[in-house]
């Protein structure tokens, strides 16, 4: 395998990739399912979403945390004719690719209000928010190791898996490198005093 001319990927960014989306749509959910009585009522399914939140945020977030750190522990350097994907590029391929699914478990989510109002529109929003989670702690993982992670655009089945099978390994570069800082959030320029 040749150590150049690859395309590669942010991980922290495919990671965040999807939680703004799911963030907003549960909170778009939840807030219409409060207009619908459903059949458990509106203080049963808020009491019920708030604790699929909670539990949704804290799995998300924590699942899959030894792959992540094997596959980091494990990485190499980027070679010189690698080639950077852009956050705003990594995000968009990322949400092109899940769009469908998305519209699909927003249109789930409403529908479930005529059972239990805004649970289903929390758990969503319960499930970006533990993305978010995600990439901050591989924000911190990468400032422990002064690096930022990078992953194969090739390995990335449907742009949105940076532990799955087909990876097998990620790669590094300083913590300069590309236009997102570490965690996947956009860098904030500095100006000159």
């Amino acid at each position: 395998m040749t150590r150049g001319g690859q395309g590669l990927a942010r991980v922290a960014v495919v990671v965040r990739a999807g939680a703004a989306p799911l963030w907003w749509l549960g909170v778009v959910a939840a807030g219409a399912g409060a207009f619908v009585p459903g059949l458990t009522g509106l203080r049963i399914g808020a009491l019920g979403g708030a604790a699929l939140f909670l539990v949704a945020a804290a799995v998300v977030a924590l699942t899959r945390r030894g792959r992540y750190r094997a596959l980091a522990r494990a990485a190499a350097r980027a070679g010189r004719n690698d080639v950077l994907q852009d956050r705003a590029v990594t995000a968009r391929n990322w949400r092109r690719a899940h769009r469908w699914w998305l519209l699909l478990v927003f249109l789930a989510a409403l529908g479930s209000a005529w059972a239990a109002p805004v649970a289903a529109g929390l758990l969503l929003a319960g499930c970006g928010a533990g993305l978010w989670l995600k990439a901050a702690w591989i924000g911190r993982l990468e400032r422990a190791d002064d690096v930022l992670l990078w992953v194969r655009v090739d390995w990335l089945k449907s742009a949105g898996r940076p532990t799955g099978r087909t990876v097998k390994a990620y790669r590094t570069t300083g913590i300069a490198a590309g236009d997102a800082a570490p965690g996947g959030a956009r860098r904030k320029l500095t100006t000159a005093a």
